[in-house]
């Protein structure tokens, strides 16, 4: 018989497989000889007391069961036929690939044009990036194979559990390659050591059913047939190209601004939207682990490196922390020379020195509004002015500037700053003046709340480090919520985060599906897109 059961158990007991059945018997009242096998299958911790604990869900096999089956149910993904309806997919983020994925699932044939470089090569560009301050403009820690979040810890984690399902987008990336953990674990992440090989097994498994991948080629056009997506026209090599396809994916990431431009000038249907801009903070990895385990020695042994999540009001507008990174390093994470932008990222151990955090203020449309004339791209507007003023402020270079966090919220400008993750290097700068006052001052009312709610958050060992303005994208290409097309154009389907659809990689990935769905189900339903 197969028997899931909940328990609470120390992490210690957790780590010890004699331990835990011991545990797991006395919870079922049962003795330990009749367990067979058994397997957790949800695994979180509680820090809420001193005494940190873990709550596990537990898979346990008794009587006539001898194994707990593994967690993962692969897909059989079969060859697509040559013939069959093309679905050009722009852009190799989550939304991308998983939409890929989900038209070699239903027959259809991806062809995925990715403005960046493979996953390989881009890991290359990136390391450019802090030894030579200057940015590729197409392959960057925004744009590439994996897209945004291929370098920022592959964070898991989403609330969106209503847009699809999630579990399959977590089973997809076990059988790719990562580890089963994530289909167990309450806040699972892949690390950007190990997303980048999951990734290429992705990539792998759309060309081996016969889809198409193409790298360095940026999508400059859209193809219009009597108002319906038709394909694409790309530039390749310093040439432009025309490939036509049946209906046209739009995954481009929130980062590419001269798509958003693009899209304005075809009369594609655009709003601005909200976003969230402030700074990363940058903490010693052994005070937050003190702070959140209540132990002045930090986390032992068995607990993993803390985290911490905290969100507030201030002035009518959220404060919150974003992107939290455990064990991590703060990278340049700009798009394009001459402007300055930072995010985190940390390996699958999160075995760094340093923890650091997105700790954002949330702005609306008309909050600035210097920047109304600019209709549907106004988000996008401010967003570039400030990336722009803090590049000037650190001396037209990604040397980010940095304040540490206590000085900033006594209004002082740091003599010194502490040591950090961030490569390119820091400079003292007061963030009260760089920063507009909307944004300031309710950023030192969030922190002075956090450090009201965890002792020892609220420090001057911390370290402000700017800017953090991509957060999500600065606009929303409006679509039909039913069959999730463009409101302008047919067959047009914008997806993922840079639609403005999605929040990280899992809700990313599942708004993939459900357009590759959408798009896959509609095809030949035109009479004016020519069959293949």
């Amino acid at each position: 018989m197969l028997t899931d059961i909940n328990i609470r158990i120390l992490p210690e007991q957790c780590a010890d497989t004699g331990a835990l059945a011991h545990e797991v018997a006395r919870a079922m009242r049962i003795n330990v000889k009749q367990i067979n096998d058994l397997r957790i299958i949800r695994k979180s911790v509680d820090a809420r007391k001193r005494q940190v604990m873990l709550n596990l869900g537990v898979r346990v096999a008794t009587g006539s069961d001898f194994h707990v089956a593994p967690l993962l149910t692969p897909v059989d993904y079969q060859a697509v036929a040559a013939d069959a309806p093309r679905i050009a997919i722009v852009g190799a983020g989550p939304a991308g690939l998983f939409a890929a994925l989900e038209c070699i699932n239903l027959g259809c044939l991806p062809i995925v044009l990715e403005r960046g470089r493979d996953v390989d090569s881009r890991r290359l560009d990136i390391a450019q990036i802090s030894r030579n301050k200057s940015v590729n403009p197409d392959s960057n820690y925004c744009f590439g194979e994996g897209g945004a979040g291929a370098y920022s810890d592959g964070k898991l984690f989403t609330r969106s559990k209503k847009r699809g399902n999630i579990e399959e987008v977590l089973q997809t990336f076990v059988q790719h390659g990562a580890s089963e953990d994530i289909l167990v674990d309450a806040h699972p992440h892949i690390g950007s050591d190990k997303l980048p090989h999951v990734i290429k097994a992705m990539r792998h498994t759309i060309l081996k059913c016969g889809g198409e991948v193409h790298f360095e080629t940026c999508v400059i056009d859209l193809l219009l047939c009597n108002g319906c997506a038709c394909g694409v026209r790309v530039l390749r090599d310093g040439k432009e190209h025309d490939i036509q396809a049946d209906a046209v994916i739009l995954a481009t990431g929130h980062s590419a601004h001269d798509t958003f431009r693009l899209l304005t000038r075809r009369g594609v249907a655009l709003q601005a939207k909200g976003i969230a801009v402030g700074v990363r903070l940058e903490h010693p990895q052994h005070l937050i682990d003190c702070m959140q385990y209540h132990d002045k020695h930090g986390r032992g042994r068995y607990l993993p490196a803390a985290e911490y999540s905290f969100v507030t009001q201030a002035d009518g507008r959220g404060v919150y922390s974003f992107c939290m990174c455990p064990g991590g390093v703060v990278v340049p994470a700009g798009s394009r020379d001459g402007e300055l932008v930072v995010n985190g990222m940390s390996a699958s151990a999160r075995a760094g020195r340093f923890a650091n955090s997105g700790m954002v203020v949330e702005i609306h449309p008309g909050d600035f509004p210097e920047f109304a004339s600019e209709g549907p791209l106004e988000m996008m507007a401010l967003q570039e002015w400030l990336e722009k003023r803090m590049f000037e402020a650190a001396g037209n270079s990604i040397v980010a500037p940095a304040q540490r966090m206590l000085d900033f919220v006594k209004g002082r400008v740091s003599d010194s700053l502490p040591s950090t993750s961030y490569a390119p290097g820091l400079l003292s700068a007061d963030f009260n003046t760089l920063l507009p006052p909307f944004i300031a001052s309710r950023l030192r009312k969030g922190f002075e709340d956090f450090g009201a709610k965890a002792r020892g958050f609220l420090t001057n060992e911390a370290t402000m480090i700017g800017l953090e303005s991509r957060t999500s994208s600065p606009v929303r290409v409006v679509r039909d919520a039913d069959s999730l097309q463009s409101e302008a154009v047919q067959r047009l389907y914008p997806a993922g985060e840079g639609a403005g659809y999605a929040g990280g990689i899992v809700s990313a990935a599942v708004d993939g599906i459900r357009c590759a769905r959408a798009a896959c189900a509609a095809v030949g339903d035109c009479p004016n897109i020519k069959k293949h």
